[in-house]
């Protein structure tokens, strides 16, 4: 797989008005883009550092997975982004080699990227997002 470059982490928070001073006053990164994805009940904000982008995942519904994950878990990081030249391709590439995949076809994710999750049972634990633009 072409890996061009990791793309953002994304956090689970329950507020993102809540970490918004951490984020800009502490850390003196400004929030570039607020944006919801309904179909994903989530709201995210967007900071960007280099390269690599922070992404923060606040859940619209009491059932959605982010609420899920932060019950389960706390806040805390959700999952880590890599920029692919084909979503596509890369799926079907790690799929034939066994990887398990939550996504067999990209959908539409935040910023207008198409996007695709592998699954962390396949990962080492960590829940791995594959997307471009």
């Amino acid at each position: 797989m072409d890996i061009l470059h990791i793309e953002h982490l994304g956090i689970a928070v329950k507020s993102i008005e809540d970490q918004l001073p951490y984020y800009e006053q502490i850390l003196g990164v400004r929030c570039y883009d607020m944006e919801e994805v309904a179909d994903q009940q989530v709201k995210t904000a967007f900071f960007k550092i280099g390269q690599t982008k922070i992404e923060l995942l606040e859940p619209t519904s009491a059932d959605s997975t982010i609420a899920k994950f932060i019950e389960k878990r706390g806040e805390g990081i959700h999952h880590i982004a890599f920029a692919v030249p084909d979503v596509q391709e890369a799926l079907d590439e790690v799929e034939a080699k066994g990887v398990q995949l939550i996504d067999k076809a990209p959908r539409k994710g935040a910023e207008g990227m198409s996007i695709a999750f592998l699954h962390p049972k396949s990962t080492g634990g960590v829940l791995t997002e594959l997307c471009m633009k």
